[in-house]
């Protein structure tokens, strides 16, 4: 495989080029089940601040991004940089990129700052992926919005993670989770 290299990317900075470039790689994947990809509501979710964007020469064949938010657990707010939209493309998987990217933006939230934990939510299956890369798994119900404005509440023992960043793991509060916005 040719040279990997991983560039950050602010989302106010994507140009329309590399915006068709992570359209193509996300609708390769995931077109068929959810229609065209949108910068702005990718899939329902929440937009992010931050792209890490894995090329292969000129080839988009990676994407994890992440966005800053103050959540509330149980009565205690933290900031989070809530992650999502992992995706390396078909040909180019099996080689660890994922793990470059998770670590990538691990790094570029600690640079950014003020940064307590990153945060995501997944399927049970790719649990094992996010451990590898140095998530741990946290058990709490998650109130969040839908894409049309109500309110989701999910009970706990769905796959949720943290990433301590700027705090130590044990610092994480006890208590239900609310967004205060939409899932990544």
């Amino acid at each position: 495989m040719k040279a990997v290299s991983i560039e950050v990317v602010q989302h106010a900075a994507l140009s329309p080029g590399l915006i068709e470039d992570l359209r193509c790689l996300f609708d390769a994947e995931y077109y068929a089940d959810f229609g065209e990809w949108d910068p702005q509501q990718p899939y329902g979710y929440a937009s992010h601040d931050v792209h890490l964007i894995a090329r292969v020469g000129a080839d988009v064949v990676g994407h994890v991004g992440w966005a800053r938010r103050s959540i509330s657990v149980g009565a205690t707010d933290v900031d989070i940089a809530g992650v999502g939209g992992m995706l390396i493309a078909a040909n180019s998987r099996g080689r660890k990129l994922g793990e470059r990217l998770m670590h990538a933006a691990d790094q570029s939230m600690t640079e950014t700052g003020g940064i307590q934990f990153g945060y995501l939510g997944c399927r049970e299956e790719v649990v094992p992926f996010y451990r590898a890369c140095g998530w741990q798994r946290i058990t709490a119900g998650e109130r969040s919005v839908s894409r049309d404005g109500q309110a989701v509440e999910d009970p706990p023992g769905q796959p949720l993670l943290i990433l301590p960043v700027s705090s130590c793991l044990a610092s994480w509060p006890s208590g239900s989770i609310d967004l205060r916005g939409r899932t990544w």
